[in-house]
């Protein structure tokens, strides 16, 4: 009892600072957003997509640290979303097509901004800048105000498009077919996934790192699939989960003093052991 008492108080501590305010709310927002089009992903198997676009990210991000924006959400944002829409067409018409393209353009990317980070050196800790951003940062605790009033507008603007198009998102999930027969463009809503999705991985970037974004996708999703069937029920469990794995990631990440998108990722893989213990006493099948 005494012990907690003691985590207790020092959290209370902790959250009289505005910027553990600040990445808490950021990071229980982009693990929402990313869970909700999780399932859809997974079920059209276009998890790769979020995977290779998080490399894109990277190379973005490595571009906008070189030229000192203030901010490397204004530059990573736009580029990725034009990789995902190059990505989606090459995918569906050109003759490099599926995990070819993903492949061109996401070890591209990687390569390039690498390179981008050698030659116009910011620092003199290009390891470090280069493994932060891979890995993710402390930089969600060092959030100023316009960075989180960005990530809420972004936040918010996903979720609008989410809640409007959910009905058609869930058609063209389970048949693209029967959705092309019944008169919805499927080329148009696959297009808004990809966009949404490179919004929000551009917003995980500073969360959990380049390398660990697809976790916050894939994991709440697969963890909903093993205990829920329905597309609804999995959805709304896969945002629970995610949010709750946040939340906790980044407590316990300041407490223990722990990197916060590892941690975060550890939680994840914790509650989908869980749920998939869940689901085989419920005789899931795999």
């Amino acid at each position: 009892m005494l012990e907690f008492n003691n985590i207790f108080e020092k959290l209370s501590l902790y959250f009289q600072y505005p910027f553990v305010r600040y990445a808490l709310i950021v990071g229980v927002l982009i693990a929402l957003c990313a869970s909700l089009l999780g399932v859809s992903l997974v079920l059209k198997r276009f998890s790769f997509i979020g995977d290779g676009l998080s490399h894109v990210a990277f190379g973005a991000v490595a571009i906008a640290s070189v030229l000192k924006l203030s901010n490397n959400m204004y530059l990573a944002i736009p580029i990725t979303v034009l990789c995902a829409i190059a990505i989606l067409s090459s995918s569906q018409n050109a003759k490099i097509k599926g995990d070819a393209a993903i492949a061109v353009i996401s070890v591209g990317a990687l390569a390039t901004g690498y390179l981008v980070l050698n030659i116009f050196a910011a620092s003199a800790n290009i390891s470090g800048d280069v493994c932060t951003t891979l890995f993710g940062s402390t930089s969600i605790l060092t959030l100023k105000p316009s960075d989180v009033w960005l990530s809420i507008v972004l936040s918010i603007i996903v979720l609008t498009l989410f809640i409007l198009f959910y009905n058609k998102i869930f058609a063209i999930t389970f048949d693209e077919d029967f959705a092309v027969a019944s008169g919805i463009r499927v080329k148009a809503y696959n297009l808004l996934i990809a966009v949404v999705t490179a919004i929000i991985i551009v917003l995980a970037i500073n969360l959990v790192g380049s390398l660990l974004i697809s976790a916050l996708i894939v994991f709440p999703a697969l963890s909903a699939m093993r205990v829920f069937k329905s597309f609804k029920s999995a959805t709304i469990c896969s945002a629970i989960i995610s949010v709750v794995a946040a939340a906790l990631g980044i407590i316990i990440s300041i407490l223990a003093g722990t990197p916060v998108g590892s941690t975060i990722v550890v939680v994840n893989i914790v509650n989908f052991a869980l749920f998939y213990l869940v689901g085989a006493l419920k005789g899931v099948k795999a």
